[in-house]
């Protein structure tokens, strides 16, 4: 069968959902005989991703220096698209694939689109930006059901739906050295990743955590990630404000290496996803695959994805009561379940259904490189 010549386009090195899953995809459509190129920004003077990429997956970041000191988000993102709009030539590719806004925006639309979530902008060049990246593309691809059906509600666009894949390897067996590590380090505690922001939900998982500790006193709570392009100062400063409030120290880790990130996850007595707009969730499979209880937000996508895996939870109460009942049992049979499940979702099954579905495209690919 024909070699694609494929580029997926990403808009950042840094370890966000994004850019893990075009990372995974792009080598393990390398795995599969596919030539592939991942183009993204290089900030802050990065030249390399956060982690290692297999050498037969070609890496093309481009210099994106830093702006003038009161740049704003919306200029920031406009900047972004052009710097990488005006590096990036498609013609060497049969395949062209953006895996978020800003890249849709900087090929001019002519591209396969992921769309792994829908946001709801309100400043200007933001919303416009989001608009054309979802109404450009000439192909699409969800990553779950829930989210397909947003983009057919509200465009009128028929995708693809193709979940994410999961590292289960890397989650599943991890050192228990490390681990041992974490828990002398840390105690017993119940983590996040994903740093602290709104559509993260980090407000009520505060006040979760500050309900939780009536009943488990001796737990903490740990937030890691959080690299991100938005300006969140505001919602930090009252994030921040609103835990010296309820007398709670939560351990902000920030950014966690790579290699030390699947041991963190392990050792964790719970994980709490409490987001309030995903598209799949990929963190929280991964801490299923370390086979640990996970309390997620009660919405239409997390029970399309985590079914039986997981305890569900609305508001802060329920959040800090569903944590609670995870602690307290240890979940066994929800963790059984769940590491099953995320063993199922391999990155060679996404890689195999993401060719299909290019191939399947042989003719509006060819349109849109003319």
């Amino acid at each position: 069968m024909t070699r694609l010549r494929i580029a997926l386009l990403s808009y950042s090195t840094k370890p966000r959902g994004g850019v893990v899953h075009t990372l995974a995809l792009a080598e393990a459509l390398a795995a599969a005989g596919q030539d592939v190129t991942v183009w993204t920004l290089g900030r802050g003077g990065d030249s390399g991703f956060f982690r290692p990429v297999r050498p037969d997956v070609r890496l093309r970041i481009v210099p994106f220096p830093d702006g003038p000191p009161r740049e704003t988000v919306g200029e920031r993102i406009l900047r972004s698209i052009a710097v990488l709009g005006a590096a990036f030539d498609p013609a060497p590719y049969d395949v062209v694939h953006a895996q978020d806004c800003i890249s849709a925006n900087a090929v001019g639309g002519r591209c396969v689109r992921t769309v792994h979530h829908i946001d709801h902008f309100t400043t200007p060049e933001l919303a416009a930006c989001h608009e054309r990246a979802i109404a450009e593309p000439y192909a699409h691809i969800c990553v779950s059901a829930a989210v397909a059906t947003e983009l057919a509600d509200g465009w009128g666009i028929e995708a693809e739906i193709i979940p994410n894949g999961v590292a289960y390897g890397r989650f599943a067996a991890t050192d228990p050295a490390a681990r041992a590590n974490w828990r002398s380090r840390l105690g017993r505690y119940v983590l996040t990743v994903g740093g602290i922001e709104p559509r993260k939900g980090s407000l009520d998982l505060l006040e979760a955590y500050a309900l939780l500790r009536a009943e488990h006193p001796g737990v903490r709570l740990v937030i890691a990630g959080g690299e991100t392009l938005f300006d969140y100062r505001d919602y930090r400063a009252r994030w921040e404000e609103r835990a010296a409030e309820l007398g709670v120290e939560p351990v902000v880790l920030g950014q966690v290496p790579e290699n030390e990130l699947p041991s963190l996850v392990a050792a964790a007595d719970a994980f709490a996803f409490p987001s309030v707009k995903e598209g799949f969730g990929l963190a929280a499979m991964e801490a299923l695959a370390a086979g640990v209880p996970l309390v997620v937000r009660d919405l239409p996508v997390l029970r399309e994805v985590f079914g039986a895996a997981a305890r569900f939870a609305t508001t802060p109460h329920g959040l800090a009561t569903e944590l609670g009942r995870a602690l307290a049992s240890g979940d066994p049979a929800r963790r059984s379940a769940g590491r099953a499940l995320a063993a199922r979702h391999t990155w060679d099954a996404a890689a195999r259904r993401h060719l299909d579905f290019y191939r399947s495209l042989a003719a509006p690919l060819r349109s849109a490189r003319a």
